[in-house]
């Protein structure tokens, strides 16, 4: 077998074989196919496309390319779950302890944030001894006796991912359908769980902007699941405006805690509580979605949730004192309030826009390299529909450098106040697996 037989055939059209599929990340992962054989396949495959049949073989030739974690001696149904990113997405801090709550064993591996904030693992990091370098065998045992934990991805899983990503990244093949999803199915295989809920993003904060896209995305990775024996669910959801009110490190954080008490944003709210049912039926502890959402709303408004997330923070290290006193959290020095110019109603937030702004404050990373400042971020006051006067507060920008005029200018002129405004639907669509 050649891989210039393998370029050949990929870019006339046709059909890759499991063990040609083999052949390339095995051999790309050794060091014995160059750079520029693989960057060729890549962008046949950009321009091909692959069958559910050749994603799927692709994916588990990622998972074996390293190390897997295996949570076989967990008892039960083991769920994670998976967001494609957004501007103040901080569902995984509220979802994890709200499923956790109901008994389901939540098994989460979890990424750094590259773009306007944080990733999940830097969100946790606000809270004071918090630790995601944990080894698998601790990250077993908590899942196994406390039902939640979250772990960072070693350098050990899915190196070959790794390798193929950076090559992306510079060959213009990132946005390729078929090896996004294999990208992400490849890690959520390898971590061990048994079911896997999905939340594409659609919209303007998104990296999918438009909602084909999304949902030619969902259904790729819901097939390559079904495909692997892994019962998998998609949630095709709105990022047009940024998602609740706060965007920025330990201000998600504040705005999680106060969501499972049952006091947070009815967005943020609606869309945990939507994925968080589809967790309990593939976990098996419902039989439908509306049990499942009679469960979780108690456990927001009975303490069972919050009490779960303390739980979760203290066994990974942390101090849950924080989450009875927010104000123990990182902050920034400074804070300046945005008003309104004139009055009507919020037309648009612009997502990405704000998500900008809040990464030149300090909350995300431009580069890999780049040092999170865990306080600063934004607070929005209204969501696109409300009405505003002249005057009113319409957001608070939390920075720790004095003026930042710039950011101030950005956000300003990314709430857009018109006379009529039409709300993003939410929830755009659900893929299910099939039994």
């Amino acid at each position: 077998m050649r891989m210039y037989e393998l370029i050949e055939k990929k870019r006339e059209g046709h059909v890759l074989t499991e063990e040609e599929i083999q052949f390339f990340i095995k051999g790309y992962t050794r060091g014995e196919i160059p750079d520029y054989q693989a960057s060729a396949l890549l962008m046949a495959i950009y321009f091909q496309g692959m069958t559910t049949e050749e994603s799927a073989y692709l994916t588990m030739a990622i998972v074996n390319s390293g190390e897997t974690i295996d949570l076989s001696m967990i008892d039960g149904i083991k769920v994670d779950k998976h967001s494609s990113g957004g501007v103040g997405d901080s569902v995984t801090l509220i979802l994890a302890p709200l499923v956790a709550s109901c008994g389901v064993k939540v098994a989460k591996m979890s990424g750094r944030g590259l773009g306007h904030t944080g990733g999940t693992l830097d969100k946790l990091e606000s809270f004071t001894g918090f630790h995601v370098e944990i080894d698998n065998q601790t990250f077993v045992n908590l899942v196994k006796e406390y039902h939640l934990a979250v772990i960072g991805q070693s350098d050990n899983l899915v190196p070959a991912d790794k390798l193929l990503y950076s090559l992306r990244d510079v060959t213009a093949t990132v946005n390729a359908i078929p090896l996004i999803a294999s990208s992400i199915m490849s890690k959520k295989i390898a971590s061990g769980a048994d079911a896997i809920v999905l939340d594409i993003k659609t919209g303007a904060g998104a990296f999918m902007k438009s909602e084909q896209d999304a949902i030619t995305l969902a259904e790729t990775m819901v097939a390559i699941g079904e495909q692997v024996g892994r019962k998998t669910t998609a949630i095709i959801s709105s990022m047009d405006e940024p998602l609740g009110f706060a965007i920025g490190n330990a201000l998600e954080v504040k705005e999680a805690v106060q969501t499972l008490k049952g006091e947070g944003p009815q967005d943020l709210t609606e869309l945990v509580l939507e994925l968080a049912s589809q967790m309990l039926v593939l976990a098996e502890r419902t039989d439908s979605s509306i049990e499942a959402r009679k469960l979780l709303e108690n456990n927001l408004y009975n303490g069972a949730a919050i009490q779960s997330l303390k739980n979760f923070i203290e066994h990974q290290g942390g101090s849950s004192a924080e989450i009875d006193d927010l104000n123990l959290l990182p902050q920034a020095r400074f804070t300046y309030d945005i008003t309104a110019q004139e009055s009507g109603v919020i037309k648009q937030i612009t997502a990405d826009e704000i998500g900008r702004a809040a990464m030149l404050l300090g909350a995300g990373r431009a580069t890999k390299d780049d040092t999170i400042d865990l306080g600063v971020g934004l607070v929005l006051h209204q969501k696109v529909g409300d009405h505003v006067q002249t005057g009113d507060i319409i957001c608070t920008v939390h920075s720790n450098e004095k003026n930042p005029a710039s950011v101030l200018d950005i956000v300003q002129k990314n709430i857009i106040i018109g006379k009529h405004a039409t709300p993003s639907k939410l929830i755009r669509k659900m893929i299910q697996h099939t039994d």
